[in-house]
């Protein structure tokens, strides 16, 4: 396959695509406009806090097949760990209970017949949530997460945080066929499927250097800093991309695949594609981290697992980073309004009723130094309607294609979505010529 391959676009899903068509023939180039490649998933070096640090957090699952994929092709599979069974430890703040979900590796999810391994003060008959879920994916439609759930602590202690998590959208509004898309494709396949992963050092280091340094060694072209403001069509295709030093122009032979943010699609693709529609109402998410003197000792199933889930608070994830602490508000909207550090100050509280029965030592009762990460349109809003908005990798032109995570991948807008969409775009554009 000859010719040369324009991505524009340097978050996850740009680097699958050009992962997916590095060394098969074609030139890959690569324009991000940012100063570094990953988008919402890469890692940076926060002065205030005088560490590296992850823009946000992301929780990934053995069943993340494009995930593997993609880490395998850039040889970095080994850079994500986890506990080597499905564990989840979760504390209900309003009550303090504590209870660690321990699903079975099988399909069979003999996990709901033990009190032990299950959610506390749940009754069978609230497994029936998952069916009504599930079936929602298959049939789409209006739906949303609230219209499935039935009453009880299932709901309320797993699947409306898991929900929220997902979807990064409240229940009220969030598509209920998104949220079985992501049961379907883990918590149905039983607890080997639910292996939790995340980055052993940041995710750069997982996600962008090595990918980086895979295509460097296949001879694609990686261009930061480089803005492409405009697209030019003709005759169905299109003939150029407008950089900061001019026009580059695409040969008959050529080819362009956007993976942008949907606005920043919108508008570069406004009057070529009049047809075109993207997602256009917005999800935050809120990143607070605290770095602490010393890396605290985490025992028991906090310990092996290195993150916990916090239901009836603020905060909804904690993850244990060697001395910080990174905690994630998800569908953060609500907070928008909120004075950061006197949030900040709230989770502080949080954190530590969350982590100190499970620490070798009490947090400090004093706030550390803290790095609040705002992220105002971190994803689309999964809602039904804005699930209709969501356009496909292939496009009314012959040779542009999309990819991101916000396209229709069948899933809300996650790492696993991101990658799904890259490659997409690169088996369209194979089979388009």
């Amino acid at each position: 396959m000859a010719g040369h391959v324009h991505i524009v676009g340097g978050g996850l899903a740009g680097l699958s695509a050009a992962v997916e068509l590095a060394g098969s023939g074609v030139r890959v180039t690569l324009y991000e406009a940012g100063p570094a490649c990953g988008g919402r998933a890469r890692s940076y070096y926060d002065r205030h806090l005088d560490c590296r640090i992850d823009n946000g957090n992301h929780l990934l699952l053995s069943a993340n097949d494009a995930v593997f994929r993609y880490l395998g092709l850039i040889g970095a599979e080994r850079s994500l760990v986890g506990p080597a069974r499905p564990i989840f430890p979760f504390v209900d703040l309003r009550d303090g209970t504590r209870w660690t979900l321990d699903l079975s590796r099988g399909r069979v999810p003999f996990w709901l017949l033990s009190r032990r391994r299950r959610v506390p003060g749940m009754r069978l008959g609230e497994i029936r949530s998952l069916g009504r879920l599930t079936e929602a994916a298959k049939a789409a439609g209006e739906k949303t997460v609230a219209d499935c759930l039935l009453p009880g602590m299932l709901s309320a202690r797993l699947l409306e945080p898991f929900a929220v998590s997902a979807l990064n959208t409240p229940c009220a509004t969030g598509s209920a066929a998104l949220l079985g898309a992501v049961i379907r494709e883990s918590l149905a396949k039983g607890g080997a499927a639910c292996l939790p992963r995340f980055p052993a050092e940041g995710l750069s280091e997982s996600f962008v250097d090595p990918a980086i340094d895979h295509l460097t060694l296949l001879k694609a072209d990686i261009r930061t800093g480089c803005r492409v403001s405009a697209v030019r069509a003709e005759g169905g295709r299109v003939v150029a991309l407008r950089l900061p030093e001019g026009d580059v122009a695409l040969g008959p032979d050529d080819a362009a695949i956007l993976a942008v943010p949907p606005p920043v699609a919108a508008g570069l693709l406004s009057g070529i594609l009049p047809g075109l529609t993207v997602p256009d109402a917005f999800e935050s998410i809120l990143n607070v981290h605290f770095r602490l003197p010393a890396a605290p000792a985490a025992l028991g199933t906090l310990g092996r697992a290195r993150f916990i889930g916090v239901v009836g608070g603020v905060a909804e994830w904690v993850f244990v980073k060697g001395d910080v602490l990174s905690v994630t508000v998800s569908a953060a909207n609500r907070y928008a309004d909120a004075e950061p550090d006197a949030l900040a100050a709230r989770i502080w509280h949080e954190v530590r009723a969350a982590l100190d029965p499970a620490l070798a030592a009490p947090l400090p009762a004093a706030m550390p130094r803290m790095r609040v990460v705002r992220e105002r349109r971190a994803t689309f809003a999964a809602t039904p309607a804005q699930e209709r908005l969501r356009p496909g990798a292939r496009t009314a032109l012959d040779n542009l294609f999309l990819a991101g995570d916000w396209t229709a991948t069948g899933l809300p807008a996650t790492i696993e979505g991101a990658m799904r969409s890259g490659a997409t775009a690169a088996q369209a554009l194979r089979a388009r010529r």
